[in-house]
């Protein structure tokens, strides 16, 4: 009988950064890079991808939460929480508890939940709270991952991340080579023997402070404003995004390929 991995979450697991338009919504990201890896050690796996930008905890439940179950998963991986973070609105007892409710449901089904810890990102001043709640985040994921005896990959602890080449333009979300390099720490946690290897990063030029300053000043006009403008106006990237891969694939036809015949089969016909 073949195994099913189902990613559920927001951009984190849709792949944002990892910019590619031969993949559905322009992008690829860990989780089609681990489902690559796992078919080349079984090629029965199949795998789905429900995540979507900006897709809140409360969303992903209502919404990918009980699509994913419905497949009869053996593997369900999970990020959500972040954009719930993002809000200091948000209380995070209700949201935790909301958190481990999705948790002991995926357990309940009979798959494996497979967590991720939020990175400990070192942020402007301005959105030092932020990096506070997070921390809470983490220690009731650790717990709710003990729990459930769900797979823990410990996001905090990846030192390599504070190298600014690992994340997008954005700084929020990871870039090619860190979405690369998530994917083969996922794999590590699973013990699946994998052939993802990652070229070495030259030495970093010291930028100078005109550099910075200039840097700073266009992230945060081109990035943070934005972002912040979007949630006054209740709008998100994702709005009009549909998911990735919504039905079950198998990866070792070929990631591309299918994206193709997908593509194909949804243009207008003449």
């Amino acid at each position: 009988m073949s195994r099913l991995f189902v990613a559920i979450g927001d951009s984190f697991t849709e792949g944002v950064g990892d910019w590619d338009p031969r993949y559905p919504n322009g992008v690829r990201g860990w989780a089609d890079r681990v489902a690559k890896q796992l078919s080349k050690q079984d090629p029965t796996w199949r795998y789905a991808n429900l995540a979507i930008r900006s897709k809140r905890l409360r969303q992903i439940i209502d919404e990918q939460l009980q699509p994913a179950l419905d497949l009869r998963p053996t593997l369900v991986s999970v990020y959500a929480g972040g954009n719930d973070i993002l809000e200091l609105r948000t209380s995070m007892t209700p949201l935790m508890e909301s958190y481990e409710e999705m948790v002991a449901r995926i357990a309940a089904a009979g798959a494996r939940p497979l967590l991720f810890t939020g990175f400990d990102v070192r942020l402007h001043p301005v959105l030092e709270p932020m990096r506070r709640r997070n921390w809470i985040y983490n220690e009731h994921v650790r717990r709710i991952a003990e729990t459930y005896n769900a797979l823990l990959v410990d996001y905090w602890c990846f030192d390599e991340y504070h190298d600014p080449r690992y994340w997008d333009s954005d700084r929020l979300h990871m870039s090619p080579a860190g979405h690369k390099n998530m994917a083969a720490h996922v794999l590590r946690v699973m013990g699946v023997d994998h052939t993802l290897t990652s070229k070495p990063l030259r030495p970093r030029q010291r930028p100078t402070m005109t550099e910075l300053v200039r840097k700073e000043s266009v992230w945060l006009r081109e990035w943070v404003i934005p972002m912040f403008g979007r949630r006054l106006r209740k709008i998100t990237l994702g709005d009009h995004l549909q998911p990735r891969w919504p039905e079950p694939i198998r990866p070792a036809d070929g990631l591309k390929r299918l994206a193709a015949a997908r593509e194909a089969l949804l243009a207008p016909q003449d």
